[in-house]
């Protein structure tokens, strides 16, 4: 499994660092020019407070050692300790900066806490989407999951993978929301699939038995959108959409194609609300064809124009005969597309038959 975060900018942090340095090295050069008239001694306490602010409280403590030893330095050049402003000054930089250290160590504590707390949710997601097995039936198997922002990295993606006594059973599917109450969906929706999905002697059953967990699970207008696909002993896949994104199939000619059904059906959880329950509905697919299945976040990438990532131009990444360097070059190519950090999940999977070969790239057009 791909997991992509992206970290903060090196230079944004190398920048910060430098604040308070570079504040206190302002200040004396401006009181140097100035003069002693001016007054702009006592802002030398800007150092530690930035440095509270970004830092830890060794580094703030530090800092305000530095911005005291400025602040009596520039005070006998000023000749301000005859007066009482050079010991004002001093008292401002102490204050400052035993405020600062206050604020460094809070800040240190939260942050310690909201990391223990997103490492304990990423955990819980990693143990969910545990890794799909990479052979099943005659298919060969590969996922990728790419996270958002750093403050939506816990999300509700979700896919498995299951050969059941009826054929391998596939579910892909987005929980709306994040965090980890969408975390707890997916697994129960997971939960459900593995058990539905052995059980079950067609997709309608398990669709039935997904809608009925899920019901349990959620209240209001909360929902889960899912793609059901089942291959029997035929060169044939049904699929069940609840109102996700079509399926990709790759042709071994290059041909691409999005299978619908005729009516588009309710999203899981949305079941009581009335309106028509999904129909399955077949599709060829025969040795040299390739499934994607995928969440929205692939599709609803955008480039800094606005545009739409186009899923169906860079069906050519994935004739690579390795499948594993097929999905993740369709990963990268997603990345960069975004050019930045994802606004939503993008979970994909690719499915295809043991021993795939594909036809010259050239040829695809």
């Amino acid at each position: 499994m791909t997991v992509e975060r992206p970290d903060a900018p090196v230079s944004g942090s190398a920048m910060l660092s430098w604040l308070p340095v570079g504040a206190m090295a302002v200040v004396a050069v401006a009181d140097v020019v100035a003069g002693p008239g001016v007054g702009f001694l006592p802002l030398v306490s800007l150092g530690p407070a930035f440095s509270g602010l970004v830092g830890g409280w060794r580094r703030t403590a530090l800092i305000g050692v530095a911005a005291l030893l400025f602040c009596v330095g520039l005070g006998v050049y000023d000749g301000l300790f005859e007066e009482r402003r050079g010991f004002t000054a001093m008292a401002s930089v102490v204050g400052v900066t035993g405020a600062g250290i206050v604020a460094a160590v809070m800040r240190s504590r939260k942050e310690a806490e909201l990391a223990s707390v997103r490492s304990i949710a990423e955990v819980a997601q990693r143990v969910l989407l545990r890794p799909v097995p990479r052979t099943a039936g005659p298919f060969r198997a590969v996922v990728s999951y790419t996270s958002a922002v750093a403050e939506a990295r816990i999300g509700g993606d979700l896919y498995e993978v299951v050969a059941s006594p009826y054929g391998v059973r596939v579910i892909m599917g987005d929980v709306q929301g994040k965090g980890l109450a969408a975390v707890e969906t997916a697994a129960v929706v997971l939960g459900a699939f593995r058990e539905a999905a052995y059980d079950e002697p067609d997709l309608p059953g398990v669709s039935e038995r997904l809608e009925r967990s899920v019901a349990r699970e959620l209240e209001g207008e909360k929902f889960v959108t899912a793609v059901l696909a089942e291959f029997g002993p035929g060169e044939e896949v049904v699929f069940l959409n609840h109102g996700h994104p079509a399926p990709m199939i790759v042709h071994e000619d290059g041909g691409v194609a999005f299978p619908e059904p005729e009516a588009f059906a309710l999203p899981l959880g949305l079941g009581g609300h009335g309106g028509e329950r999904p129909a399955p509905y077949r599709v060829d697919f025969v040795p040299g064809d390739q499934l994607l299945l995928y969440t929205d976040g692939v599709t609803e990438a955008r480039d800094p124009g606005g545009s739409f990532y186009p899923l169906a131009d860079r069906r050519t990444l994935l004739m690579t005969p390795d499948a594993d360097h097929a999905l993740e070059a369709l990963r990268e190519d997603l990345v960069r597309y975004a050019e930045g950090p994802l606004h939503d999940d993008a979970a994909m999977l690719l499915l295809r038959y043991h021993g795939h070969t594909e036809g010259k790239p050239g040829a695809l057009g």
